[in-house]
């Protein structure tokens, strides 16, 4: 174990390093370029390859071709950068690509605020791609989750073939702290194919690119042994139906999440990221007031640990969210509380201060 003091962005990188990503192809884009810089030194010094793409769509489609010849493969980029992504996050689902695309949030729409934080994502992070599928996403509120949580996203993307997304942002990005390095994190290594076993589907073992195995990698409609059947309706239910519930059947196991002061609290505040390191300390200058006032933090905000939030929401009498973003996590906080919710936004790169916490939780409880 060593002690490192890393900012957030510097700490995924170290991660990456240490869940074995021995690939990263990326575009220089503000609050994630850091991520960029950092592997561009390190992965050289590790057997690792650095590129430098020419776009967005680029980078993701030169990661998944990446984690095909067997290397595990990273991505990270910010605001316009992850949109541009959404096609070949996608063609990863399809694919069972496992990769890790880290979004370093900022404030959009479009160019945005090239250069502040926001929270507003969430639901692209899920949602920005067509068709059905489910995807996992986790949320770092500091250097050292930034680095914990990406050696996680390597590890789910190996054992569920899937694409994960580190949702950070401009402010977690940017941190410098104090960061726990361990000797032999958990890692996660590739399933080696064998011979006439399928190469799709549900415990499938992926192979690499170049060892004699002859495999159809296609972003149409495919069967298990990779072959294209797009015409047919059997083979389109039973694909879209995997891509859901490998995730849905397993989400007990994926889901993460931390809670403060939540044992006896009255309002409850519901963050996630930078917004919530404010939280925190908004809840601990709550309690000198003998005001019970507790946190719960999404880690995993897909899948959505709705059970416990659940039910937190029916112990307490007022729940609010605190976010940077007028939307962002608000949609499915309301689709699991089922009832009104309290939204403490703050928008134009600006973070919230726990003062501006407190004196809003005084004000409606």
């Amino acid at each position: 174990m060593k002690l490192r003091f890393l900012s957030g962005n510097e700490a995924c990188a170290e991660g990456a390093i240490l869940a074995k990503c021995r690939f990263f192809a990326g575009y220089p884009i503000t609050p994630s370029t850091e991520i960029a810089e950092r592997l561009a030194l390190r992965l050289p010094q590790v057997g690792g390859k650095f590129i430098q793409m020419e776009d967005e769509l680029a980078s993701l489609a030169a990661c998944i071709g990446a984690s095909w010849a067997g290397a595990k493969a990273m991505t990270a980029t910010s605001g316009p950068g992850f949109s541009l992504m959404q096609e070949n996050i996608g063609y990863a689902v399809m694919t069972e690509t496992p990769v890790v695309i880290v979004n370093v949030q900022r404030g959009g729409p479009s160019t945005g605020q090239a250069t502040r934080m926001a929270q507003g994502d969430v639901m692209q992070a899920r949602y920005g791609s067509h068709g059905d599928y489910n995807l996992i996403v986790l949320a770092p509120f500091s250097a050292q989750e930034s680095l914990d949580l990406t050696i996680r996203a390597f590890n789910l993307a190996e054992e569920y073939r899937t694409p994960v997304i580190l949702l950070s942002d401009a402010v977690v990005g940017h941190i410098r702290e104090k960061v726990i390095i361990p000797e032999k994190p958990k890692i996660i290594n590739r399933k080696k194919t064998k011979k006439g076993t399928k190469f799709f589907g549900l415990n499938a073992a992926m192979p690499k690119f170049g060892t004699g195995s002859f495999v159809h990698v296609t972003g149409s409609t495919h069967q298990e042994d990779g072959m294209r059947r797009a015409s047919v309706a059997d083979v389109q239910k039973r694909m879209v139906e995997h891509f859901v519930t490998k995730i849905e059947n397993n989400k007990e196991k994926i889901l993460e999440w931390g809670e403060n002061y939540t044992d006896d609290a009255k309002i409850l505040l519901v963050s996630f990221g930078c917004s919530a390191r404010a939280c925190l300390e908004a809840v601990k200058k709550a309690r000198e007031n003998n005001i019970r006032l507790g946190l719960f933090r999404a880690i995993t905000l897909w899948p959505s640990p709705e059970k416990r939030l659940s039910e937190l929401s029916e112990k307490v009498e007022k729940i609010i969210l605190v976010q940077h973003s007028l939307i962002g996590y608000k949609p499915e906080v309301e689709r699991i509380v089922g009832r009104k919710l309290l939204l403490l936004p703050k928008l134009g790169g600006k973070l919230h201060t726990s003062n501006e916490i407190l004196r809003f939780v005084k004000e409606v409880r």
